[in-house]
């Protein structure tokens, strides 16, 4: 069976590319990055490494690596001949290797009699896949569209693994975390598809997207934020100081109220997944940086992402968001020069203040409870940092 993956970076290798390939796939990454094509066509093999104290070892191999960008006439015949197709490329490149997937599908489903195809984003983002197909489908022909709408699905995933920053001398080698969870929605996929070990299938995805999104995401950047201003370089740090642990505990239970509502979570085992998440970020094996995770505030500011919609969802339900408001305040000081969105977030504050910097960015309107209580905040951290 041979699995495509666009992306070879770490969650494409640590993550989807080693369940695949326990699943039984031969993997083919498809990557722009020259250096990690040409070592995983040489080695055909790479080794994961969990985090933990064991630091258990596994050997993926069946691999190999093909240059989208030089090679694609190969990346084109790879789709076309895939039994499964994922990505892990970051939402806003999904539009850039559409026209290879287009290119592929036109291929595919010219032949004689196609099998029946899924094409899965593994993103961090609500409907990527969904994304996805429409960037594809926008370079494909009527007939072809026709075609794939039989043939072709793209089920939505959530997909959570925590992959730190990287330093090792092989550079296919990997780290993880020991947890995962990756979860497609069975609602959007053929009938009849063979399941593959590992993959958590579900009818309906919003729920664990969004319990993923607004408990691990927002308790990430939230924990990052904090610890930034307290001049702490790793999360593990700032999860020992103890006003940022009881502060996220206070985000984790605004937005698990959210969860409960909207989507009816059993209270005590959402809260049994909040401690989960929170013993994570400490984990001491992990060793993750505060300027990673809380890098790209822009997008992380942004209306449907991990701070202001759990927030804008608690307000209209009449419940808390007092430190989800401090979260996206705390976004809006992390000052990182090697960061372009901290610098332009920096920039705007410098020449149109506050207010009118987080209503740009959020699209809270200045007189909106959520927008004045995180200007509040700001306020007071701003003159705690000076």
């Amino acid at each position: 069976m041979k699995a495509v993956h666009f992306g070879a970076g770490n969650i494409g290798r640590g993550f989807i590319g080693l369940l695949l390939s326990q699943a039984g796939y031969e993997v083919t990454f498809l990557d722009v990055n020259e250096n990690l094509v040409n070592h995983l066509k040489q080695k055909r093999e790479y080794p994961v490494v969990l985090a933990s104290d064991q630091r258990e070892t596994i050997i993926v191999r069946n691999v190999t690596g093909i240059n989208s960008a030089t090679e694609t006439e190969a990346a084109v015949q790879a789709v076309a001949e895939a039994d499964i197709i994922t990505t892990a490329v970051g939402v806003n490149i999904l539009k850039f290797i559409a026209p290879t997937i287009a290119e592929g599908l036109k291929k595919r489903l010219s032949s004689g009699s196609p099998a029946p195809l899924h094409i899965i984003a593994c993103e961090n983002a609500i409907g990527g896949s969904t994304q996805l197909k429409e960037h594809v489908y926008g370079l494909l022909d009527e007939a072809t569209r026709s075609k794939a709408d039989s043939l072709v699905a793209f089920p939505d995933a959530a997909v959570d693994r925590i992959v730190p920053l990287q330093q090792h001398d092989n550079p296919l080698e990997v780290e993880v975390e020991p947890f995962y969870e990756w979860a497609v929605d069975t609602s959007q996929m053929i009938p009849g598809y063979t399941p593959i070990e590992g993959i958590h299938y579900v009818d309906r995805l919003e729920p664990y997207i969004e319990r993923k999104l607004f408990t691990v995401n927002t308790g990430h950047c939230s924990a990052a934020y904090r610890g930034y201003l307290k001049g702490y370089e790793l999360i593990q740090q700032a999860m020992d100081d103890q006003q940022i642990a009881d502060e996220l505990y206070g985000v984790l239970k605004e937005t698990g109220a959210v969860m409960v509502a909207k989507h009816g979570f059993d209270a005590a085992e959402h809260e049994a997944y909040i401690q989960k998440i929170m013993e994570r970020f400490r984990n001491p094996a992990l060793k993750d940086e505060v300027n990673r995770i809380g890098r790209s505030p822009i997008r992380k500011l942004s209306p449907n992402d991990r701070l202001v919609s759990p927030a804008l969802q608690a307000f209209d339900r009449g419940l808390s968001y007092d430190g989800l408001a401090k979260s996206m305040a705390a976004a809006l000081l992390f000052d990182v020069q090697e960061d372009p969105e901290a610098v332009q977030i920096q920039q705007t504050l410098n020449e149109r203040g506050a207010s009118e910097t987080l209503t740009h960015f959020t699209g809270i309107p200045a007189d909106h409870p959520v927008h004045l209580a995180a200007i509040k905040h700001y306020e007071q951290l701003k003159q705690a940092v000076k």
